[in-house]
């Protein structure tokens, strides 16, 4: 083999050698970019969940809330009733008492 086929050979092989480094190296570069958007990916999904979440929780005190003094409500309704109603047997009971005592 003459000189220059040999140089030609070896410049070949350096060239390739070359284009693997840089193969590599750009390899490398795609991996540690994926490995970022990755990272990027997961903490936006985690930040829009806990968003989410506290909106859901904020949505399921509103409600409890509301819930709650529809319940005080009806109590204090049904508290009111029932006083009305042991008014209207204050004056019965008075009489029944009355009576009982005066007849003894």
């Amino acid at each position: 083999m003459s000189l220059e086929a040999i140089q030609k050979v070896t410049e070949a092989e350096q060239a390739a050698r070359e284009r693997r480094a840089e193969a590599a190296e750009e390899a490398k570069r795609i991996v540690a970019d994926a490995e970022r958007g990755g990272r990027q990916l997961i903490a936006d999904a985690r930040a829009k969940a806990e968003q989410d979440c506290r909106a859901m929780l904020a949505d399921a005190e509103a409600q409890a809330q509301k819930k709650a003094e529809r319940t005080l409500a009806d109590s204090a309704a049904q508290c009111e009733a029932l006083k009305q109603d042991a008014r209207k047997r204050l004056d019965k009971a008075a009489g029944l008492i009355v009576g009982r005592v005066g007849s003894s």
